[in-house]
């Protein structure tokens, strides 16, 4: 791979293959390898709402749709094979993406994390996940020249403990997800715009300490609940639980595990 400068501004990326972490590299980060590419389509995507394309050696995750003749967006490998993201996109991850305008790959791998982990918790807890009641915890600080977007969590309200993974050459792999027509209500609005960023912005949102006044009624209910949590809950194993036999087995064990108190609560 090599990387530069776009004229837009953004970091570009030259992808000379397409290929996911070694198993090694990801044995060592005590994530599950997943060897092979079809197995995005058969677990992770809906075929008749979209198709999966391999990007070619000209192709950069942060080039726009200039001169092309259907709607696409790009996906890193990752989304599918270590956080267990599907397509169709539902409401909440749309919201988020939204909300924080930036485009699927221009979400840093570590705050996918954090989305996916706010989502299970929330549905344990019989609540209905909001883009809004999810960046109540975390603070954004984009960058110019623009490039990945990252949550901060705040920490005096943080729910979930700090992920560090590191995802080694997640940059590496990452494919063309083509909106078919069968697909287009998942993404797109009734006059054929996008429902979220399906190119990188220069202009990702800013967050800083927002106020529970700025929050629905709704959006206060969930993070009413979730403050009650006294222990930091763990975000690698609320991610794991995706990919659970007995994800309520394993729920209740992260939460006996990170307080008494947490597990109550359930």
């Amino acid at each position: 791979m090599s990387a530069g400068v776009g004229t837009s501004g953004m970091p570009m990326e030259v992808v000379r293959e397409v290929r996911e972490d070694p198993p090694e590299e990801l044995e060592e980060s005590n994530w599950p390898p997943k060897g092979g590419y079809a197995w995005v389509a058969a677990d992770g995507v809906s075929r008749d709402i979209v198709s999966l394309e391999r990007v070619s050696a000209i192709d950069r995750v942060c080039h726009g749709q200039e001169g092309a003749t259907e709607k696409f967006f790009y996906m890193y490998m990752y989304h599918f094979s270590q956080l267990h993201v599907r397509l169709p996109f539902d409401d909440f991850t749309i919201g988020v993406l939204r909300a924080l305008n930036v485009a699927p790959t221009q979400l840093h791998p570590n705050s996918w994390a954090y989305l996916q982990a706010f989502r299970i918790l929330c549905e344990s807890l019989y609540l209905e996940p909001s883009p809004y009641a999810f960046l109540y915890f975390y603070d954004t600080r984009p960058r110019r020249p623009a490039t990945w977007l990252s949550l901060i969590s705040r920490p005096s309200i943080s729910r979930l403990d700090a992920f560090s993974q590191s995802f080694k050459h997640f940059k590496d792999g990452y494919f063309k997800v083509v909106v078919k027509e069968g697909g287009e209500p998942h993404f797109l609005n009734a006059d054929g715009s996008t429902k979220f960023p399906f190119s990188w912005t220069n202009n990702p949102s800013r967050y800083k300490d927002m106020g529970v006044e700025e929050l629905s009624a709704g959006d206060k209910e969930v993070v009413g609940m979730l403050l009650r949590f006294v222990d930091k809950l763990p975000t690698k194993g609320l991610v794991r639980v995706y990919n659970s036999v007995h994800p309520i087995i394993d729920i209740e064990g992260n939460m006996a595990q990170s307080g008494k108190k947490n597990l109550a609560l359930f």
